[in-house]
């Protein structure tokens, strides 16, 4: 690993040249905050795929990706006199010292639990910051991961269940609405729901420790595994998938389970 000093280097080193790209390179040059957004979001993607896969070349290639466009928005800011790469970094460390008072003040915290309800307590205290507990949940994440972060900002301030094992009643409760509205033929009202139970569920992984996202992430990679060794043991028996029965599908499938 390197020392302090070599990763100040590294730093500087990495500015120096982001500062010549944007000067002489005819794309840098031209690159806006809207026109680097699209390729940002994307970047971001690939380091959350290289992290679940525990990808340790792609996880270092990924974060420098996700490092440039932190450099390269800081760069643009600063042509415009608005602020520079500095003033991220200072901004940043003095939100985490204000943020962590059970390390650089007196308020006690022994779990993650208790950090956690500080940090939403103080990010409503903060001059600038959010206005209500909701308020800092991004309009602009997938359903699902905001879904999680609601609940958990929620619980923050005590707006929980008492025992995790009383959630599951209403998954029930959530469950059984969503069979009235199928009897019923109600389309609109079983949309509305489905997001209830999905809510719901969503709601019971947090209580249980478990990241909604990260299981469901898993879970569609398994089912992509077993649906490719499907897809192949139907091609050297000479099937298409279409033509073979369920129960000939379930057979391969149950191989592809026991495989694993």
């Amino acid at each position: 690993m390197h020392t302090n000093q070599e990763k100040a280097e590294a730093f500087v080193r990495f500015l120096e040249v982001l500062d010549t790209l944007r000067e002489k390179c005819p794309w840098d040059s031209k690159q806006t905050n809207e026109s680097l957004r699209p390729n940002t979001i994307e970047e971001v993607y690939e380091l959350a795929d290289a992290l679940m896969a525990d990808d340790v070349t792609n996880i270092k290639k990924e974060l420098g990706d996700v490092l440039l466009h932190v450099g390269f928005y800081s760069k643009i800011a600063s042509e415009k006199d608005r602020f520079d790469i500095a003033d991220v970094c200072n901004s940043l460390t003095d939100k985490l010292i204000f943020r962590h008072p059970h390390i650089y003040g007196n308020v006690e915290a022994e779990s993650a639990e208790d950090v956690s309800k500080n940090w939403e307590q103080i990010k409503l205290k903060e001059k600038g910051g959010n206005k209500t507990v909701l308020s800092g949940v991004p309009a602009a994440l997938p359903a699902l991961i905001k879904a999680n972060r609601i609940q958990e900002k929620a619980a923050n301030v005590g707006f929980d269940w008492e025992e995790p094992s009383q959630v599951w009643d209403k998954v029930k409760e959530e469950m059984s609405e969503v069979e009235q509205e199928i009897k019923a033929g109600n389309k609109e009202h079983l949309e509305e729901e489905f997001g209830d139970l999905l809510f719901a569920v969503i709601n019971a992984a947090r209580l249980y420790h478990v990241d909604p996202e990260n299981a469901l992430e898993k879970t569609n990679r398994k089912f992509i595994r077993r649906f490719g060794y499907l897809e192949a043991k139907a091609k050297e028996i000479g099937k298409s998938l279409k033509d073979m029965s369920l129960s000939e599908m379930d057979k391969i499938w149950d191989e592809a389970k026991t495989k694993e």
